[in-house]
């Protein structure tokens, strides 16, 4: 009824400003002829489209906690092969579901894999087809709402203000998701288990909405201001009216943060790019901030709320990285220390002591940075290992307290960094001109993030990893195997496949393969396949056991899952971390296996920028 009642007011204000105007001026400025009772309907119907997204999204996600946790109580003190109640679909229309809308890429099978114009132009990826179905729907839903006019206005100078007021409108709209969904700190993250890299997705497409409503918002202004005194009244408005100039400048600003966002510039210069990026959003919204305190209008313009608001999660986004690089980088036991070895295939082995307790979830990321390099850069990497330390000569207070009872207080963790451009690079030189097994320097660890993909309740997990990928499946095998062996897991099998150029990349995590090839049970469950894609000999190719197998060339991945869909023990994930092109092959592969009936779900963990 208040929807009703509201676009009623609307189409009044609309038939109202239809009346031909006298004069041009009225409409140059100020919200003569603008809508606005309209306008605020749209940013309504918005905003509650994104919370219908989300409210969608979140319910879907308590479904799949709550089934998962009844799988996990159900199958984690059973065998395998009587968990074949979980292994069969129990919904006829998920399979097909899944294999042509979850994770269906938008067309053939790229996705993950970067759209290249030459060896130095890259252009991005391609949304998934559920990416492409949101965002579709947003886009067009947008267009629509820029275009709800008063077609039948006789005074176009009045439908210019109207179309003023609906872009500025819009713009100043979408710039609340366009903030929030930038944010690492981003609470719908965990809640609704969308990765940070697809929320980053939505945010460079919504603003390229926001640019374009700014655009026009600002044509429509200057064609009412040229036509009421000309070229030097629009120039004369530019540098002497505060209202004016901060939104021409805010324009400006945001039309040079269009151009270097763009793919080919931003993975050219990457690095350049960001700190332009952070420095011109915050001059945006200084500059919208300006627009809205209009002298002219007493209170300000009706947007003045929300640009408030924007900022303030921006300074609340900013102090909360703040906080979490104090905290976990500091204590009274000291700062954060990072040992960096150079090891093979220039590849860094980086392992942090930070100097408190940090509750890390296998598959999660940071960002780390380093002193000895560029304190200001930092980037995210996936955590490959985390050991917890405890703390000094702790007397327990009972006879069979076990040390796994007493309080860590230390937690070291480690990261595998391939040496690219930029910071990664002279970190992996910094370390090799040393000269030293290993160089320690100061640095900084922010997080952990993500994390939130729990494979416990699997009773089969097969996991592909493409060179330093390894570090993301390599976090679960450790609480996995020993979750096993506790008997508070579903997992009865796990297979990881690990493609390498060659050899020498074991070097990388041969500490942690030791341990983890040397817990309890162990060999019950894991099963290794080593490929190795460009061997020096055949003859080094020499499988170590049967749990450790080792293969020349490149991996069949098709038929690798067909024949664990074959063996499967109850519900299966198939994870990927890796190059694009492999997450491809592997979603594909995946999406063919849908047709069987059993239940396989597909995890991908990827960073784009």
């Amino acid at each position: 009824m208040d929807i009703a009642r509201r676009l009623l007011e609307a189409a009044t204000e609309t038939q109202t400003s239809s009346i031909p105007a006298s004069t041009i001026d009225p409409y140059d400025t100020g919200l003569a002829g603008v809508n606005q009772p309209m306008n605020l309907l749209f940013k309504d119907v918005l905003w509650w489209t994104l919370g219908g997204f989300a409210l969608l999204i979140l319910s879907f996600r308590i479904t799949v906690l709550c089934w998962t946790w009844i799988r996990q109580m159900s199958t984690m003190s059973v065998s395998g092969q009587r968990q074949n109640y979980w292994k069969w679909k129990q919904w006829s229309w998920m399979p097909a579901f899944k294999k042509h809308l979850i994770y269906a890429p938008l067309w053939n099978k790229r996705h993950t894999k970067e759209l290249r114009l030459s060896s130095a132009l890259n252009v991005g990826t391609l949304p998934s087809r559920f990416q492409s179905l949101v965002l579709g729907i947003y886009l067009s839903s947008n267009l629509a709402y820029m275009f709800v006019l008063n077609w039948e206005n006789e005074n176009k100078y009045a439908f210019c203000a109207e179309l003023r007021g609906r872009s500025g409108t819009l713009a100043l709209v979408n710039m609340v998701p366009l903030i929030i969904l930038a944010m690492r700190n981003n609470l719908l993250i965990g809640l609704l288990k969308i990765s940070f890299d697809t929320m980053n997705l939505m945010h460079r497409w919504i603003g390229r909405i926001v640019v374009i409503e700014t655009v026009i918002h600002t044509i429509a202004w200057a064609i009412v201001q040229f036509a009421d005194g000309g070229w030097d009244s629009v120039f004369d408005k530019l540098l002497h009216n505060l209202f004016i100039a901060s939104g021409a400048a805010g324009t400006l600003c945001m039309g040079i943060l269009a151009i270097l966002a763009s793919g080919p510039i931003r993975h050219a210069f990457y690095e350049t790019f960001l700190t332009t990026h952070i420095t011109l959003a915050f001059v945006v919204f200084a500059c919208t901030l300006v627009h809205c305190i209009s002298p002219q209008i007493p209170g300000g313009l009706p947007q003045l709320p929300w640009i408030i608001g924007i900022l303030l999660l921006w300074f609340a986004e900013r102090l909360t990285r703040i906080v979490r690089l104090v905290y976990c980088n500091w204590s009274e036991q000291g700062y954060t220390q990072a040992l960096v070895e150079p090891m093979p295939g220039d590849v860094s082995r980086v392992t942090m002591d930070l100097p408190r307790y940090i509750d890390i979830k296998p598959g999660s990321h940071a960002y780390i940075r380093f002193a000895g390099v560029n304190l200001w850069e930092n980037h995210p990497f996936s955590i490959a290992w985390v050991k917890h330390h405890p703390g000094g000569s702790l007397l327990p207070t009972e006879e069979k307290e076990i040390e796994g009872k007493q309080k860590m207080v230390k937690t070291t963790v480690s990261f595998l960094i391939g040496a690219h451009t930029g910071m990664t690079r002279k970190l992996y030189d910094t370390a090799v001109l040393a000269k030293q097994p290993s160089v320690k320097m100061r640095a900084a660890f922010e997080g952990p993030y993500a994390g939130h993909h729990c494979l416990d309740s699997y009773g089969h997990l097969l996991l592909f990893a493409g060179a330093t990928g390894i570090t993301h499946q390599l976090s679960y095998l450790k609480p996995l195997i020993e979750g096993f062996d506790n008997g508070i897991v579903s997992v009865r099998r796990i297979t990881l496949v690990w493609i390498v150029r060659d050899q020498e990349a074991l070097k990388w995590c041969q500490p942690w393969f030791n341990e983890v090839l040397s817990l309890p049970k162990r060999k019950d469950i894991l099963t290794v396949n080593l490929f190795v894609t460009r061997p020096s000999s055949q003859n080094d190719i020499v499988s170590q056991s049967r749990s450790v197998r080792l293969f020349p060339g490149r991996p069949n991945i098709r038929m690798l899952l067909r024949k664990e869909v074959h063996e499967q023990m109850g519900a299966m994930c198939v994870t990927v971390c890796g190059p694009g092109s492999l997450a491809d092959d592997v979603r594909a592969a995946t999406r063919e296996v849908q047709d069987g009936g059993t239940v396989v779900d597909f995890m991908e963990e990827s960073f784009s920028w």
